[in-house]
């Protein structure tokens, strides 16, 4: 009983250890990312996050964000050009491929996007993930 105890303990202790690598990743990457979207995103979804009605699609609160994490690696990558909706607005302007950023750019931007203007969404995203979406 006393090995078993201590075995959970331990996985408890590996657990928590992991999930503060993780956080700490993750606030540094939103950091990153925060000046990166300030020099390559900020001209169009603006520097709160909230768009231009009509024109430029708010990546605030928004229910786009919320897609899965390939999707909106793909949508930086290779860009956007079909019609979308967003928190109910339809948008059908360009979005031009951002693929000459660095997928670690990528993966800071969406970590900062996710996680700010009242987005709270789970997940790191990785350069890794970039790097696999790359062709």
């Amino acid at each position: 009983m006393k090995k078993l105890i201590s075995s959970m303990a331990l996985l408890t202790l590996g657990v928590l250890a992991v999930s503060f690598q993780q956080d700490k990743a993750l606030k540094e990457s939103i950091a990153r990312g925060k000046e990166a979207y300030g020099m390559y995103c900020q001209n169009c979804h603006m520097e709160n996050g909230k768009g231009q009605e009509g024109v430029f699609p708010p990546l605030a609160k928004s229910d786009f964000m919320q897609k899965p994490i390939a999707e909106l690696i793909n949508v930086v990558l290779k860009g956007q050009t079909s019609a979308i909706t967003v928190n109910g607005v339809s948008y059908n302007n360009i979005m031009p491929a951002q693929d000459y950023l660095t997928s670690e750019q990528i993966a800071d931007i969406l970590n900062y996007t996710r996680n700010a203007w009242g987005n709270r969404l789970k997940g790191l995203v990785t350069p890794e993930q970039v790097n696999h979406l790359r062709e």
